[in-house]
Order: C-alpha cells, then sequence, then structure tokens
C-alpha cells in the first residue's frame, strides 16, 4: 500500500518522547512508504526533528496538543477532559480518515475508552479486544490471545466472536492456514468450565470456517497447541501479568545463582547479554504491540514502558493489519460465521 499514514501518540507511555520519537525516526526510515503525523507538543517534537535534520521530511507531519493522558488517569476524565491530549487526536486522525491507524503507549484504560468511543465497534461486533501475538516454544511460531484486559466478563457470544477475531488476525497477520483457535479453561475435558465457556465452545465447534481445537490450560500458552487463545479480559489479563511475572523470577534466582561464587559469576558474564535477550523476548508486556480489535479503525497498543525497538515493533504492526485489511476481514468473517450458529 502506497502513502500509508499512521498517527503517533508521542506524549504517551512511560519515557513518552524519549522512545516515540526514536522509534518514528527508525520507522521512517526502513519504510519507505509510511508517512507518520505526530501527535504532541509542537516545540518539544520540533526541536527533535531540528536535531536530527529531519524537520522538512515530507513524510513526517506534526500536530500539536496542549494535553497528556497520565498513565495513572482515570479512563473516563481521560475521555470527558482529555479532548486535545496526543491520545485524542491521533485517534481523531483515525477517525477522520486522515490516518489509516494509530499507536500508543499510553494509559490502556483510557485509550480503550477513547478508542472504543470515537471509533465505535463494527457492525458485527459486540466489544473489541485488546489482542497480542505471544512467544511459544517454537522460536518461529506465536500464538495469538485475547481478550487481555479490555472486558472483564464476557458471555458465550463474545467470546465466540473473539474466535472468529483472532481467527483473521492469524491469518492476516501470521499467514497462518486454518489457524487452530482453543478456549482458555480450567481443564481440557468437556464436562469442566462454566456455562458460557462450555456454550461458547459449541458456537465455534459448529463453524466450519473455525478450527476449533478445544479448551486449553494455562500451562500450555506456550507449547504451541494453538495459534488462538481465547478467554474473556480478566481471566486474560491475570495470566498475561502471571507470566511476565514468572519470567522475571526465573531471571532473578538465575540472576542470584550466577552470582554465588567467581566461578558462577565468569559464566555469568559470559552468558549475560544471551539471557537478557531470552527473557526480554519471554516478556509478553514487551511482545510487540497489542491490537484493539473489532474497532472500526485500526489501533496498536504498545506498552507503556516499551524501549524504541519495542514501540518501532508496534508502528510496523499497524502498517501490517493495514495492509492486510483486517477490520474488514473481521465484518466479513463475522457476517459469514453468524448464520452458521445459533446467534442467527
Amino acid at each position: 500500500m502506497s502513502d500509508l499514514t499512521i498517527a503517533i501518540d508521542v506524549m504517551g507511555g512511560d519515557q513518552g518522547p524519549l522512545v516515540t520519537l526514536p522509534a518514528a525516526m527508525l520507522a521512517i526510515e526502513k519504510s519507505a512508504d509510511l508517512k507518520l503525523i505526530l501527535c504532541g507538543d509542537n516545540t518539544l517534537i520540533s526541536n527533535f526533528l531540528q536535531q536530527h535534520q529531519l524537520e522538512d521530511h515530507p513524510r513526517l507531519s506534526i500536530k500539536h496538543t496542549t494535553d497528556v493522558v497520565t498513565m495513572d488517569e482515570k479512563p473516563s476524565s481521560a475521555l470527558r477532559t482529555k479532548k486535545d491530549s496526543s491520545m485524542r487526536k491521533a485517534i481523531d486522525f483515525v477517525h477522520s480518515g486522515q490516518a489509516h491507524a494509530c499507536v500508543s503507549a499510553g494509559n490502556t484504560g483510557a485509550l480503550f475508552s477513547i478508542a472504543h468511543f470515537v471509533l465505535k465497534t463494527l457492525s458485527t461486533v459486540e466489544r473489541p479486544a485488546l489482542i497480542s501475538a505471544l512467544p511459544t516454544h517454537h522460536d518461529d511460531k506465536h500464538v495469538f490471545m485475547l481478550d487481555l484486559g479490555a472486558n472483564v466478563f464476557c458471555d458465550s457470544s463474545v467470546l465466540y466472536q473473539f474466535g472468529v477475531m483472532g481467527t483473521v488476525m492469524a491469518e492476516q497477520v501470521e499467514g497462518i492456514n486454518k489457524p487452530r483457535v482453543a478456549l482458555l479453561n480450567m481443564g481440557v475435558e468437556e464436562i469442566k468450565g462454566s456455562d458460557h465457556i462450555k456454550m461458547a465452545a459449541t458456537l465455534l465447534s459448529e463453524n466450519p470456517d473455525i478450527n476449533y481445537v478445544g479448551f486449553i490450560e494455562g500451562n500450555d500458552i506456550f507449547n504451541n497447541k494453538a495459534d488462538v487463545i481465547v478467554c474473556d479480559g480478566f481471566v486474560g489479563n491475570v495470566a498475561l501479568k502471571t507470566c511476565e511475572g514468572v519470567a522475571r523470577l526465573v531471571y532473578q534466582k538465575l540472576k542470584s545463582v550466577l552470582s554465588q561464587h567467581i566461578f558462577a559469576r565468569l559464566l555469568g558474564r559470559f552468558f549475560a547479554p544471551t539471557l537478557k535477550k531470552l527473557f526480554k523476548a519471554l516478556n509478553p508486556d514487551q511482545y510487540n504491540g497489542a491490537s484493539l480489535i473489532g474497532l472500526r479503525g485500526i489501533v496498536i497498543k504498545s506498552h507503556g514502558n516499551a524501549g524504541v525497538t519495542a514501540f518501532t515493533n508496534a508502528i510496523f504492526e499497524a502498517m501490517k493489519e493495514v495492509e492486510r485489511q483486517v477490520p474488514e476481514k473481521i465484518t466479513k468473517k463475522l457476517e459469514h460465521g453468524i448464520t452458521n450458529t445459533h446467534l442467527s
């Protein structure tokens, strides 16, 4: 796609412009067809561009904003009072059609609320979801997991829709043919789980376009037993943060062991770069960018503490979803799938 335009929330995230601006510069260097709208403080952005001799770059433009959505701000407050924030303006550009997508590392709750309010959901979608590709034991394979925190509780029809949306993401973003879809549950037996989980399983299994493979337990999330894992936002967020905590625990324990005596310290110094790279890759929150799917536009959420490389990856994720027309294909898949289930 030529002239692909993405709006960047420059001020969002734990480090804001210290990360977002270098990432924007890197993305522009790597993609000749990319245009960026930088939403944030004009003086700050202009000074950065001048320092890097980019003030007249034809594929960079600035939208000055006066407000910033802080990381601890209540979503309702951000939606009501921060209409001139960098986050709101980035989403507004998607709504107006001036940008094909937006990327933000800001407050997740505020981003979800503003995006939902401004963009609205697709006609066949009850609720949008937060989805991300996570690593598996196989270096070249990922698993998409949703919802990661946008919806605390989801009934069977919403979980069914998540399965369809996750299928489209796996097909279009990862190129997986007939991705395997599983429901995260407390056991793999059909009798396990709540009534809405069991009904969601029935709905997914009855859709011939969905390759439903059954229930999956938390200890198999990264074992390549599914390409898409579906759950409600409460369960998904707890699972994600638990995995992150375990990765950090293992890293700290190993670091402690390797510092106990001189031989271990020598080994630790030798393997330190490899170990740091490994555990960063296993940290789910740092893995690429999460997408708010089910909206009438593409919104990518980068982790608030992401570095330059991670935020750049989030921009590339947005580009990929635009090029593959993910929202349009979700709509088509759901419209077709609904006629083949009890939801009709």
